[in-house]
C-alpha cells in the first residue's frame, strides 16, 4: 500500500468503523460530517435524496488522517486537505467515474481541491457560500437581558417554525420552498427549536440547535423577523440554547456565520463565541469528462 492511500466505499457502517474516531477527535472542525452522517446512519442512504453515497478515508501508516463524502446530490464535503492530497483525491475520483458537482471545506481545503477538480476535468469553480465558524468558549450572557422568556417549541408551534425557516433560509440565499410536506425531508427537520418569547407570550425570535454527537452540539438556525432586530432577542434565545446545549453534556458548541455579517459575528463574539475557521462552498460547472 502506498505510504498515503484513499479507500472509498458505499458503507457508512464500514466507513465509519475506520473513520468515526477521527472525526470524533475535533468535533468543532468536523461538526456538520458528524450530523450528517449521523442522519445518514440513522435515517438510511437516501436521506439526502435518492443515489449513491460515496464515503472516503486517507490512511497513513494505519491511521486515518483525513475523510470525505460524495452525497446523491455529487457535492462534497472534505476534512482538511493539503494540496497534495486533495490533487490525489480528484484524480481518484475522475478515474473512478465519479462526477461532483461542487465542494465544501475549510477555505484552503475548498480552495485546492476546486483548483484540482479543474484541472482533471476542465470544469469551471464559482464560489458561492462563505461561512466562518465559531466555537463557544466562557458563555457570557448579553445585559441588559431583554424582557420575556425561553420556551421550547411544541407541535402547535410547527407552522411557526416552517414559516420562520423559509424566512430565514431566504435571508442567506437558500430557496424558501418549505412546507408541511417537504419538512421531514429538509436539512431543518432533525433540529430542536427554541422561541424567545416576549412578556406577552409572542414568540419574537428563535434558534435551532443539532442532537448532541460526538459531543458537539450545532447552533442552527438563528433567525429573528427584520421589524424585532435590535432588541437583543437574537442574542438571548442563542444563550438559552447553547445554556441548554451544555447541560446536555456538549463538549463543543458551535455556530456558523456570515463572515460578511460584521452584526452577527460581533453579537455571538460578545456571547463567548470565538471564531476558529473560514470555510467556502464552490459549484463546478459539467464538463463533457465528467459528465457520467
Amino acid at each position: 500500500m502506498r505510504p498515503e492511500d484513499w479507500h472509498l466505499t458505499e458503507d457508512i457502517d464500514e466507513f465509519l468503523a475506520r473513520a468515526g474516531d477521527f472525526l470524533r477527535s475535533r468535533p468543532a472542525l468536523h461538526n456538520t460530517p458528524l450530523t450528517v452522517l449521523e442522519r445518514l446512519r440513522t435515517r438510511g442512504s437516501d436521506a439526502y435524496g435518492a443515489g449513491v453515497t460515496v464515503f472516503g478515508r486517507l490512511e497513513s501508516g494505519g491511521e486515518v488522517r483525513a475523510a470525505f463524502y460524495r452525497l446523491a446530490t455529487r457535492r462534497v464535503t472534505l476534512t482538511p486537505l493539503t494540496t497534495e492530497q486533495a490533487d490525489t483525491l480528484a484524480a481518484r475520483l475522475t478515474g473512478l467515474g465519479r462526477p461532483v458537482s461542487g465542494v465544501t471545506a475549510d477555505h484552503d481545503t475548498a480552495t485546492a481541491f476546486a483548483e484540482a477538480w479543474q484541472r482533471h476535468t476542465g470544469a469551471t469553480a464559482e464560489a458561492h457560500w462563505w461561512g466562518r465558524l465559531h466555537r463557544l468558549g466562557p458563555l457570557t450572557p448579553p445585559e441588559p437581558r431583554p424582557e420575556g422568556r425561553a420556551r421550547l417549541a411544541g407541535e402547535h408551534d410547527h407552522e411557526q417554525v416552517i414559516r420562520w425557516c423559509n424566512e430565514f433560509a431566504a435571508d442567506v440565499g437558500e430557496a424558501p420552498t418549505l412546507d408541511a410536506d417537504s419538512w421531514p425531508d429538509s436539512r431543518f427537520a432533525d433540529k430542536h427549536f427554541t422561541f424567545w418569547e416576549d412578556p406577552d407570550g409572542t414568540p419574537v425570535s428563535m434558534a435551532g440547535s443539532t442532537s448532541l454527537v460526538g459531543g458537539m452540539i450545532r447552533v442552527d438556525p438563528v433567525y429573528t423577523p427584520a421589524h424585532l432586530r435590535g432588541r437583543g432577542y437574537a442574542g438571548a434565545v442563542t444563550v438559552e440554547v447553547t445554556r441548554t446545549a451544555l447541560t446536555a453534556g456538549a463538549t463543543d458548541v458551535v455556530l456558523f456565520t456570515n463572515p460578511a455579517n460584521p452584526t452577527s459575528n460581533a453579537l455571538y463574539q460578545r456571547i463567548g463565541y470565538l471564531p476558529i475557521a473560514d470555510f467556502t462552498g464552490y459549484r463546478f460547472s459539467q464538463d463533457a469528462r465528467d459528465a457520467g
